[in-house]
């Protein structure tokens, strides 16, 4: 025993070598660590799974409010893109789509309603999975309903429920929490001390991540990123213009310390999950900072508030210590009312009974999650991949999906010249003019140079993708619903309208071109 002492302190890796348990020990060590800066990077703070819910919550309500106003012109037999136009194009989408079962109003109005029900469920975190799932497939098949009004904001939401089904969204903060009969102090202490990591949280960050990393890779193929003209190049395109976006002073150092610091942001995008404490912090607080201005700046639905939503999750324990912090008072009298609202457990049943009673089927449960979610990180890691150039696609799937189409392209490479307008004039009866889309009075003669933006983000997608694709089965249509909208908004016959794309190259020199879209002749009313 002394001789193997002093061997093992002349030569430390004798003694390592002569006992196998110190070995282990090191290996045991060093899985530890590992497993713990893992856990670090893919974790996901229960807290802050709890500000994403109901951010979720928030940003299905204000999709649902926003695509309201349009309601019969995007999702009814009576608007501009009928059932009969949607399954020429689409037919897949028109057979699945619960939204496309009926082309009534009413039928759809009433969709929109169970979807509202299923967002401020989610929002509360009552039956928080049941209400994921039904806000999931909801969502899926209004998008599926017309498709020409998406943009990239829709397809992320639609990918953070997908994710957010795999995560205990309700497991803080929510209706489904004070119901499982945790106290507060005990909420509070498991919320410091445990995060939730696996499968599951690792592809609701990868989500968020590759879409920052493709969108870079994208931007660095063009020219007007790395030469920093490609903000300034984007607020000279009105139609994209929100609120405050034509009151940005046109000075160029602005304009390209913005293009590079955006830029900078997503070329560092990868230290979401590379990175810890206050380094992630100051990364996920820069990217929240801007995705809020570009809602303020420019015209893109939904796209900045659901960005936003998808950044909580990134941040780490210490920023939620201080919202707890913050709202601790007001925070335990709403959790205290909760408990007093809701109704005992019909069962008789206390918290321990119950959780041992489901405690096997929840194990399996969350075994069959945990590998759905891996399968499904691997595939959106491989069709970015795909998507982005990275690597090849299959034969077989280059040649059925395309992925290069479907990829995290905005405003890349390069921005956009050119100025996409719209002409609708309805001429009444009575030979009067108004804008088919506005309703107000125009010039008889009207010129290019009146061509307007669009009322609504949805109203710009649509009508430009038809104009660029020269759909002329989804021009009549168009044109059908017009001579209506106009008819009501005049208060009057509508004898014809007329549709035509402008479009003006906001560069150097640019000149401005005419498409006419078509003109049809009104029914009276």
């Amino acid at each position: 025993m002394d001789e193997h002492r002093e061997r093992a302190h002349d030569d430390p890796a004798a003694g390592l070598e002569a006992d196998p348990d110190g070995e282990s020990a090191v290996r045991g060590s060093v899985r530890r660590r590992l497993r713990s800066a893992v856990r670090a990077r893919v974790g996901v703070d229960r807290r802050a799974l709890a500000a994403f819910r109901v951010a979720l919550g928030i940003a299905l309500l204000v999709d649902l409010g926003l695509r309201a106003r349009n309601l019969t012109a995007f999702y009814t037999d009576a608007g501009a893109l009928p059932r009969s136009a949607l399954a020429e194009a689409y037919p897949l989408a028109a057979r699945l789509s619960l939204h496309a079962l009926s082309g009534e109003a009413w039928s759809v109005a009433l969709l929109f309603l169970v979807a509202a029900v299923a967002a401020v469920a989610l929002a509360a975190g009552h039956r928080t999975r049941v209400a994921t799932a039904v806000s999931l497939v909801l969502l899926a098949s209004l998008q599926a309903r017309n498709p020409f009004v998406l943009n990239a904001g829709d397809k992320l939401l639609v990918q953070l429920l997908a994710a957010g089904l795999f995560c205990p969204l309700g497991a803080r903060w929510s209706v489904d929490a004070v119901r499982g009969g945790a106290s507060l102090g005990d909420s509070v202490r498991a919320a410091r001390e445990d995060r939730f990591a696996g499968p599951a949280s690792a592809l609701l960050l990868a989500v968020v991540v590759v879409v920052y990393g493709a969108n870079a890779v994208e931007k660095l193929r063009g020219t007007a990123w790395a030469g920093g003209e490609a903000v300034g190049q984007v607020f000279r395109l009105t139609y994209l213009h929100g609120p405050l976006g034509g009151l940005l002073p046109e000075a160029a150092p602005l304009l390209a310390a913005a293009t590079y610091g955006w830029l900078a942001l997503l070329v560092a995008s990868p230290l979401l999950v590379a990175s810890a404490g206050r380094v992630l912090a100051a990364l996920a607080g820069c990217l929240f900072a801007a995705h809020l201005s570009m809602a303020f700046t420019l015209q893109l639905g939904v796209f900045p508030l659901v960005s936003a939503a998808a950044l909580l999750p990134f941040f780490p324990p210490f920023v939620w210590d201080r919202v707890e912090g913050a709202v601790g008072p007001s925070g335990a009298r709403l959790r205290r009312a909760a408990e007093s609202a809701l109704v005992g457990d019909p069962r008789n049943e206390g918290p321990r009974n119950r959780a041992a009673r489901v405690l096997p089927d929840r194990a399996v449960r969350g075994r069959v999650a945990a590998a759905v979610a891996a399968v499904l990180l691997v595939s959106l890691l491989a069709w970015n991949g795909m998507a982005a150039g990275l690597v090849d696609a299959p034969e077989p799937v280059a040649a059925t999906a395309g992925p290069a189409e479907h990829g995290w392209d905005m405003f890349a490479p390069n921005p956009s010249s050119i100025d996409a307008r719209f002409l609708a004039t309805a001429a009444t009866a009575d030979g009067d003019r108004i804008d088919a889309l506005y309703g107000d009075p125009v010039a008889v003669d009207r010129p290019p140079s009146d061509a307007r933006a669009y009322p609504t983000a949805r109203w710009r997608k649509y009508l430009t993708l038809l104009a660029d694709d020269e759909a002329p089965a989804r021009v009549d249509p168009l044109l059908t619903y017009l001579c209506d909208r106009s008819a009501g908004l005049a208060g009057e016959d509508v004898a014809s309208v007329t549709a035509a794309a402008v479009e003006i190259d906001v560069t150097d020199g640019g000149e401005t071109r005419v498409r006419e879209l078509g003109t049809r002749e009104c029914r009276p009313r």
